[in-house]
């Protein structure tokens, strides 16, 4: 079975790769901002392993020998699902695969915000061991309120850690979990008490700029924003002069409105931001996770039988 992989894998991952012709699977690979070696990949794939890169109606026509969809990860966001759906293509992702990897970069993230930790590794880099203008601003997570905006599969996994931690947790959702830990908050009442705001969402028409101007009006001064979801979450013009005027302390981010972002936006001009590319999911772990599950589909596919995880 040919399968395309849209994604450029490092070294190890190549060799993992290539191992699963034990599977029958026949897999190439594509760089997602390589378009000429994608599409002329595109028409003998069976399989499309997708990552981040949108796929467009286009795209779906131009795969003539199409079966498969398979997200390599949850959000589905960047697919057109109308599109496969009038091919008849099914379209399935694995939850759960990634979701340990997401919560170990929201954490590093939240730490790294408060203790500041790029601007000491620069100035350090630069010669300076002892910098009395960085010693300001530098806090514990410990005493500190986490608010979860969502409570799906990765806040499971950060809530007792935070707790442990010493933090007051906090969680919006559209009605109150049973056996989550922490209080519920609509999320006004949220934004308003938390000093660090995570956030945890999908990305649909709904949830677009759940985060925007008025929303940060309402945010507690000097809270910390953090975002593994997704860029689209977020106003980032509101965000930018959120941060420039203080409103917001700092931010974390791993996602943008725009990806890969233009190196001239505002956002990396600003000190109070950390700043990772899109790369909260990608551990070893999950590949190992992610791979396993996605043969699994292919093998599934070749002999009729259900998928795992389908969405459409």
């Amino acid at each position: 079975m040919k399968v395309l992989l849209h994604y450029a894998p490092g070294p190890a991952w190549q060799r993992e790769l290539a191992s699963l012709d034990r599977h029958s699977l026949q897999v190439e690979w594509c760089d997602e901002t390589d378009d000429a070696r994608f599409y002329s990949l595109l028409p003998d794939a069976e399989v499309l392993w997708h990552l981040l890169r949108p796929l467009s109606a286009g795209d779906i026509a131009r795969a003539t020998s199409l079966r498969l969809i398979q997200k390599i990860g949850v959000g589905v966001n960047t697919i057109d699902l109308e599109a496969a759906k009038a091919r008849g293509i099914p379209v399935c992702n694995l939850p759960g695969t990634n979701s340990r990897a997401v919560a170990e970069l929201t954490l590093a993230l939240m730490l790294a915000t408060l203790r500041r930790l790029p601007r000491f590794d620069a100035a350090l880099r630069r010669g300076r061991w002892s910098d009395p203008e960085l010693q300001d601003g530098i806090f514990e997570i410990g005493g500190r309120t986490v608010g979860l905006v969502g409570y799906g599969a990765i806040p499971r996994l950060l809530a007792p850690v935070l707790i442990a931690l010493g933090c007051r947790l906090l969680y919006t959702s559209r009605h109150p979990v049973a056996d989550a830990l922490g209080e519920w908050r609509t999320l006004d009442a949220l934004l308003g008490e938390a000093d660090i705001v995570s956030l945890h969402l999908p990305l649909t028409e709904a949830t677009a700029a759940r985060i925007d101007a008025k929303a940060i009006a309402r945010i507690k001064p000097g809270a910390i924003l953090i975002n593994t979801a997704r860029g689209g979450l977020v106003d980032q013009v509101a965000l930018v002069d959120a941060l420039r005027s203080g409103r917001f302390a700092a931010a974390g981010l791993d996602v943008f409105a725009h990806e890969p972002p233009d190196p001239a936006d505002a956002l990396f001009a600003l000190p109070n931001v950390v700043l990772t590319p899109h790369i909260a999911w990608l551990t070893t772990g999950t590949f190992d996770r992610s791979f396993l599950l996605a043969a699994e589909n292919c093998r599934r596919l070749g002999t009729g039988g259900p998928l795992l995880h389908r969405l459409a």
